[in-house]
């Protein structure tokens, strides 16, 4: 079976990286697609983008389509094995697993996966300038060739009504989020999907420090300097696509696999 990856056609295909692209069975994507949770969970961990029992990272399961995988409740993402992934249906009921799922978790990513059957993954999380930010109240600006890989290709929810453990909720992120990469949920965090959990996991990192450049820029008093829509969305074309999502991820992916040999275990 082949992942859905789409590439423009100006691009060649990256070299000397092996990327899963092309599987020989829904097991093997199955196992693909949790493997790099963990080595997302791990990575997220590295970063310090844990705030106790808060945020996750979800993987459709490439047979059953209405399930999704995803960190339980109450292990942080530095302590998550492959053993204790669970899988989920859409109503709710944890399928496969011994542990239960965050409440919040079902009801952004249950939400997310209906409403957008081209996501595989999505990630979400309370990383601190993800956090800042999402108290400005607006998107971010083109200011440097990263963020505009979000440029005209991420949204704004602005109606926090709480922990988001209602439906109707996720719903409403869902909704917001639209045909988006990505989400600034006001006074929340940031939410990022993707094609694979590569994809979804590096729009999520680089995402998070373009908020904090953009953070640290606007503390200077100074005014900045915002590079030109039609230039930004050239350089969306370049860098904001699924495969060279995917292709930056794997220099996570390269760091988080030397430092913890046995991370699949």
């Amino acid at each position: 079976m082949m992942e859905k990856s789409s590439l423009p056609p100006q691009i060649p295909m990256p070299q000397g990286i092996p990327l899963r692209l092309e599987f020989d069975s829904m097991e093997d994507a199955r196992e693909h697609r949790k493997k790099m949770l963990i080595a997302s969970f791990r990575i997220f961990d590295k970063f310090g983008f844990n705030e106790g029992v808060a945020g996750h990272i979800t993987a459709r399961d490439p047979e059953h389509t209405d399930h999704f995988w995803v960190n339980p409740f109450g292990i942080e993402f530095g302590s998550v094995k492959l053993s204790d992934l669970i899988l989920v249906n859409h109503s709710g009921q944890v399928i496969e697993g011994k542990y239960s799922v965050n409440k919040a978790a079902f009801a952004i990513h249950s939400n997310v996966h209906k409403a957008r059957p081209d996501v595989i993954a999505a990630a979400h999380a309370h990383s601190v300038y993800g956090k800042a930010f999402s108290c400005l109240g607006k998107t971010l600006d083109p200011i440097t060739q990263d963020a505009c890989a979000f440029f005209e290709d991420h949204a704004i929810y602005t109606e926090f009504g709480g922990v988001a453990g209602e439906l109707d909720e996720g719903a409403r992120i869902a909704q917001a989020l639209g045909k988006n990469k990505a989400a600034i949920l006001q006074n929340h965090g940031l939410i990022t999907v993707g094609q694979s959990v590569e994809e979804a996991v590096w729009w999520f990192v680089t995402m998070e420090r373009s908020c904090q450049a953009q953070i640290l820029a606007e503390s200077t008093n100074t005014p900045t300097i915002k590079i030109d829509s039609e230039t930004a969305l050239q350089v969306r074309r370049d860098t904001g696509y699924p495969l060279a999502g995917m292709f930056s991820f794997h220099t996570l992916l390269q760091k988080i696999e030397r430092l913890i040999p046995n991370l699949y275990e």
